[in-house]
Formats: structure tokens, C-alpha cells, sequence
């Protein structure tokens, strides 16, 4: 079982660790700082450093109780169960993914608090992401509304919170999945949620920035309807 660093220290860049399995040209490692991707945010890349020389990590993905690390081509056969690594996250991409995912949670958290409108999908990269909703419609000044309505938020300097809750207990908060289809399996029995305070609570497994100032400026850059009930909104941070 590989221990999730990237949840206790979402700024943590570098850390020493041992690795466990080797399989295939890519390697588990008994913890890791690199972030398996999930929930629209994508994993994160950086290196893997060993005996002086260092190795590109390309993927990363949890499978079970393991996270993978895929190294680039110049993988050789240095690794091996029980080599000592240094991980090294690539800090600029982790960093802007960290804003933008919190941008998502403030769009979310306008967006449900003052028009009730639920999320059908969201996807992002560093620095721009897009959210799907279910409003009937969209308009070029409900557009402008909701992006000054998230740079209120973001000037507000809200903290953010995560904790890890029993899965019964977690799920007495009222609002925690707001995604129009519950995307938790059954045989999740802890549940990770993230609080900007003040504004939004969910269920998240994401990193995030710690305060909502860090995020910076927030673009509604476009939108689009995806369906009768179904409109997009696109964000990019400045």
C-alpha cells in the first residue's frame, strides 16, 4: 500500500521514500508526493531520483492500494524493491493545477449557493478548466454575474480545510456530492472532503491551494449548452 503524502501536504515538493515493486518500466513506491490524478484533475509528473542520475516520471495512477510511477524511456534496470528514491514533484504544473481545482470549487460553490444549479461533469488543465451544469440556460450577463460572483470569493481569502470522515458520517453533511450522479463506489468506506469555509463543502480527493486569494483572477473565457438542461462554462486563472 503506497501512504498518499500529496493528502497530508498538498505543497509538498520533494521526498525520500523506498521502492517497493518494479514492473514493466514503471515502479510503486511505499509513499509518494505525486498526485494519481482522478476526479478531473490530472497526475502529476517530476522526477525519480537514484544513485546521481534522474528519471523522468511521464504517468502516475493509482491501481488498488498501489500508486504507479511510469518512467520515461531512459528507464534501465537501476531500480530494483528497496532502493532508496528521491521524488521530486514538477512544482509549477502541481501548483497551477492546485489553483485551478480550487477555481472549480468556487465556480461550483457560486454556482450552487446562488442559482442551485448541479454539476454534470468538469474536466481541467493547468490553468484553465471547463464545468458542466444543469441550468436551462445561459446568458452573456449571467456569465459576467457569476464570474465577478467568484472573484468576490477568491478577494474573500477563504481557507480551505480537507479531512477524511467515516463514510456514514460524511454523508449526513447535506449538498456533499454535488455532481448530478453520486461517483463514489459502494466500497469507499472513508470519505475525503474539502471545505472552502464559508462557501462550498464536498467530496473531493484533489489537492488544493490552502486560501482562495492564492487562486488569483478568475475568466468565464466561454460557454456553451450542451444539452437542453446541460450548459458549460469555461474558466481560465490569470
Amino acid at each position: 500500500m503506497t501512504h498518499m503524502l500529496y493528502y497530508h501536504d498538498a505543497y509538498l515538493r520533494e521526498f525520500d521514500t523506498t521502492v517497493t515493486v518494479v514492473e514493466d518500466g514503471r515502479v510503486a513506491l511505499a509513499e509518494t508526493a505525486f498526485y494519481p490524478g482522478g476526479g478531473g484533475q490530472p497526475n502529476d509528473m517530476g522526477w525519480l531520483e537514484l544513485q546521481g542520475q534522474r528519471w523522468t516520471v511521464t504517468k502516475v495512477k493509482k491501481e488498488g492500494d498501489q500508486i504507479w510511477h511510469w518512467l520515461g524511456d531512459e528507464y534501465g534496470s537501476s531500480f530494483e524493491p528497496g532502493a532508496s528514491v528521491k521524488g521530486v514533484v514538477d512544482w509549477d504544473r502541481r501548483y497551477q493545477l492546485m489553483r485551478t481545482h480550487t477555481a472549480m470549487h468556487i465556480l461550483c460553490g457560486v454556482v450552487w449557493r446562488d442559482y442551485g444549479a448541479q454539476v454534470t461533469g468538469g474536466n481541467m488543465d493547468p490553468g484553465e478548466g471547463r464545468m458542466d451544469f444543469e441550468f436551462a440556460s445561459l446568458t452573456r450577463d449571467l456569465i459576467q454575474e457569476i464570474e465577478a460572483k467568484c472573484n468576490v470569493e477568491v478577494a474573500a481569502a477563504r481557507d480551505i480545510r480537507t479531512q477524511i470522515l467515516p463514510r456514514e458520517e460524511a454523508f449526513q453533511i447535506p449538498d456533499l456530492i454535488r455532481t448530478k450522479i453520486n461517483l463514489l463506489p459502494e466500497g469507499i468506506r472513508e470519505v475525503r472532503t474539502v471545505e472552502i469555509v464559508g462557501l462550498d463543502l464536498q467530496a473531493d480527493g484533489g489537492t488544493h491551494v490552502a486560501n482562495t486569494r492564492e487562486v488569483g483572477a478568475i475568466r468565464v473565457t466561454d460557454y456553451k449548452s450542451k444539452g437542453a438542461i446541460n450548459k458549460r462554462i469555461y474558466i481560465r486563472l490569470d
